[in-house]
C-alpha cells in the first residue's frame, strides 16, 4: 500500500518561498512509469494541478506557476519536495502530493494534504 504525506510549514508571509515536502511510503519515487504530483485546492475552487517529477527525474509544471515552481526529489529519502517563490495570499490553499499512475492524470494514491496560508 502506497502512502504519501506531506509536510511542511502552515502558514508563509508574502512574497517569500513555500517549501513543502512528500514523503512516500509503500513504494519507490523510482520505480517505472509513475509521475509524483503536486496539486492544490485554493479555498472555495476545485484542484490545480502545479507540476509532476517523473520517476526517471524529468520535471514537468503547469504553465501558468512555472516561473514560480521547482520539484525535486532526494531518493535516499524517497522524498520529493516543492518550491513556490514569491507567494502572495492568493496563493493559500490545501496542498497535495498524488502519484500519477501513467502521467495522463490518473491520480491513485493521495496524501491527506496540507493547509497552507499566506499571510503577513
Amino acid at each position: 500500500q502506497v502512502q504519501l504525506q506531506e509536510s511542511g510549514p502552515g502558514l508563509v508571509k508574502p512574497s517569500q518561498t513555500l517549501s513543502l515536502t512528500c514523503t512516500v511510503s509503500g513504494g519507490s519515487i523510482t520505480t517505472s512509469y509513475y509521475y509524483w504530483s503536486w496539486i492544490r485546492q485554493p479555498p472555495g475552487k476545485g484542484l490545480e494541478w502545479m507540476g509532476a517529477l517523473a520517476y526517471e527525474g524529468s520535471n514537468y509544471y503547469s504553465p501558468s506557476l512555472k516561473s514560480r515552481t521547482s520539484i525535486s526529489r532526494d531518493t535516499s529519502k524517497n522524498q520529493f519536495s516543492l518550491q513556490l517563490s514569491s507567494v502572495t495570499p492568493e496563493d493559500t490553499a490545501v496542498y497535495y502530493c498524488a502519484r500519477d499512475a501513467n502521467g495522463w492524470g490518473t491520480f491513485d494514491y493521495w496524501g491527506q494534504g496540507t493547509q497552507v496560508t499566506v499571510s503577513s
